[in-house]
């Protein structure tokens, strides 16, 4: 099985005329995902790579059944883009979009649980389930099918890891890149869960990062709710205090929110914590066994 994203996922992409979203929606359709429409408004009636093309995504949903989207559009206009997704009644939403302002998201936090969806993202990756969906912009030949989870913070430690893990002959089941923002739709523990609940996920990889807390939240959720192997790693050991690293959530500000911090709390609630990525290849193959 899969979470999230799977062979009857029908894939509605919201930008899709849009240079990041055409190019994204060629790679998606290459790996067999089901995209069924997109969506620019001012565009409908055109077509892109033979996928109908919607002003609206009310007229896209009625038209195709899609009950995915993946978005695309400009930061300033990614808050109304998800809630029109989530008015829509579509099941799950991704948001590929950086740099959309903080107070959207408050406005968009807790909009998802109030509709029985789900939002990944914004800042992220996307979902990948090698062999079944493709909803994010992650390489696709680094992929293979298998019973591996993966959650990340991190887009680029998410392609490295899983890189080890395939070169090991260690496939994965869904690979889930959430987003590495202040504010974002899906933590780690609605993630496990889903994992946990997943028959065919037999061990996860949580790749976390500095700042917050979200990795000490995860291992308390794991430790009391879960009975699914984890193998974790935290990046940002070297990282100076008090300075941005990539992620506007990755901010070292002293205390828990720091690497070393993260993984003691990890590896005391008896989570395996690598130090490098090659490392996390070794642990999984451990859990495995």
């Amino acid at each position: 099985m899969a979470i999230l994203v799977d062979e009857n996922t029908r894939l509605l992409v919201q930008g899709i005329t849009g240079r990041e979203g055409g190019f994204h929606t060629r790679r998606m359709l290459a790996s067999k995902t089901q995209v069924v429409a997109g969506v620019t408004p001012g565009k409908g009636g055109q077509e892109f790579e033979g996928v109908p093309v919607f002003n609206t995504i009310h007229d896209a949903v009625e038209e195709t059944g899609a009950n995915t989207s993946v978005i695309f559009v400009p930061a300033p206009f990614a808050a109304d883009a998800i809630f029109e997704s989530l008015d829509n009644g579509l099941e799950t939403v991704c948001c590929i979009t950086e740099g959309v302002p903080v107070h959207d998201m408050m406005r968009v936090a807790n909009y998802p649980r109030l509709q029985n969806a789900t939002l990944i993202g914004p800042n992220c990756p996307g979902m990948l389930s090698p062999g079944k969906s493709n909803v994010s912009i992650m390489p696709q030949d680094i992929f293979k099918p298998g019973r591996v989870g993966v959650v990340s913070r991190s887009g680029t430690l998410t392609y490295q890891i899983v890189n080890e893990l395939t070169q090991r002959g260690i496939g994965q089941s869904t690979a889930v890149g959430i987003g590495g923002d202040p504010i974002i739709g899906t933590d780690f523990i609605e993630i496990l869960k889903k994992f946990e609940d997943d028959p065919e996920t037999e061990c996860v990889v949580m790749i976390g990062e500095i700042g917050g807390n979200a990795e000490q939240r995860a291992a308390e959720y794991w430790q009391s709710e879960m009975e699914t192997p984890v193998v974790a790693y935290i990046a940002g050991f070297t990282a100076p205090e008090g300075k941005t690293m990539g992620h506007a959530g990755a901010i070292v500000s002293g205390g828990e929110s720091t690497a070393e911090a993260k993984s003691q709390a990890l590896q005391k609630a008896g989570i395996r914590a690598a130090t490098n990525p090659t490392e996390v290849a070794e642990l999984v193959a451990e859990a495995l066994k």
